[in-house]
């Protein structure tokens, strides 16, 4: 594996969210708080509202980690895990999103196309707030803590 810098990493973190609809953003500002701290050894992408484009950003990483809201009816803050390699995420976690088309979907086609990376780890963070012009809640605060701690540890285990 080659540590030259983000062109050649084959660990890609993408952020998925919207900054003005509150709790939404915290696929975005967890890639934030990762391009401090992860440097070299992943390539960070603050990847907002992008629907089946999605597909294209994973493209010729091995590597994947998403990071997008989740709506499943747990608390606020709850982070759901998900790997998203060798089966389906649940559409129960992301049943509906804000992009063009959500996670799950862009996944499963990325999968028929013969084109999804060899890992694909999603963090999925329960929102509360997504009303327009709201900051992020404290229960994702916290969580979003969390996912920058597992993730950092994920991209060491990698480059072990």
């Amino acid at each position: 594996m080659r540590k030259n810098g983000p062109r050649f990493s084959s660990i890609r973190i993408i952020g998925l969210g919207n900054d003005l609809r509150g709790d939404d953003a915290v696929g975005l500002l967890t890639v934030r708080r990762l391009r401090q701290a992860i440097g070299d050894r992943a390539e960070v992408i603050e990847a907002g509202m992008v629907g089946v484009d999605l597909i294209e950003l994973m493209k010729g990483a091995s590597v994947v980690i998403l990071i997008d809201a989740a709506r499943s009816g747990k608390a606020p803050g709850s982070v759901h895990r998900l790997d998203a390699s060798a089966s389906p995420i649940s559409g129960q976690v992301f049943p509906r999103s804000s992009h063009a088309i959500g996670v799950s979907e862009a996944i499963e086609l990325a999968r028929a196309m013969d084109v999804l990376p060899a890992t694909v780890i999603v963090y999925g963070v329960e929102v509360g707030d997504m009303e327009v012009g709201q900051p992020l809640s404290p229960p994702l605060g916290e969580a979003l803590d969390q996912v920058v701690k597992q993730i950092i540890q994920e991209c060491e285990a990698c480059h072990a």
